[in-house]
């Protein structure tokens, strides 16, 4: 029950993200990315070389096209870590992440949300006959079941 809760909330707080048609990630499957990666947890701040609830690094940001809250600048020194912490913005991060790198990366010849979860894991060259780690792979798995299984891009 509580994971049902988590994760429809999450969906409704990053259903703004998802309504423009050029977004390659649905609003399930980034929000079971997003609970899958730190239970969507929006008040983790940094911690070792990844920040907020999609648990970004600089890099994993820096990829997806440096987006800032707020109209930011991207070379502010807090820019990054504003981003990722910040739901909305850490979402955009993952959508122009998997805009430069969605592919098939486990072979059924589609693009949809368990490839963007293993690109989410792996990183975008790094993703092709790999599987998810624990216990992201779980939760990931958890939630999909719960959101509609297959349809999800």
């Amino acid at each position: 029950m509580y994971l049902s809760a988590v994760v429809v909330l999450v969906i409704f707080g990053i259903t703004a993200i998802t309504c423009q048609e050029d977004l390659p990630v649905t609003q399930q499957c980034l929000g079971c990315i997003c609970h899958a990666s730190s239970g969507c947890n929006t008040t983790s701040s940094c911690g070792g070389d990844v920040c907020g609830p999609f648990r970004l690094t600089w890099a994993y940001w820096s990829d997806s096209g440096k987006p800032t809250k707020n109209n930011e600048s991207p070379d502010a020194p807090g820019a990054y870590s504003n981003c990722a912490g910040d739901t909305y913005c850490a979402a955009l991060s993952v959508q122009g992440y998997m805009q430069r790198f969605q592919q098939d990366c486990n072979g059924d010849n589609k693009i949809d949300c368990d490839d963007f979860a293993l690109i989410h894991k792996h990183g975008g060259y790094g993703c092709k006959g790999t599987q998810l780690p624990e216990p992201f792979g779980t939760q990931y798995r958890e939630c999909k079941a719960i959101v509609g299984g297959q349809q999800q891009n």
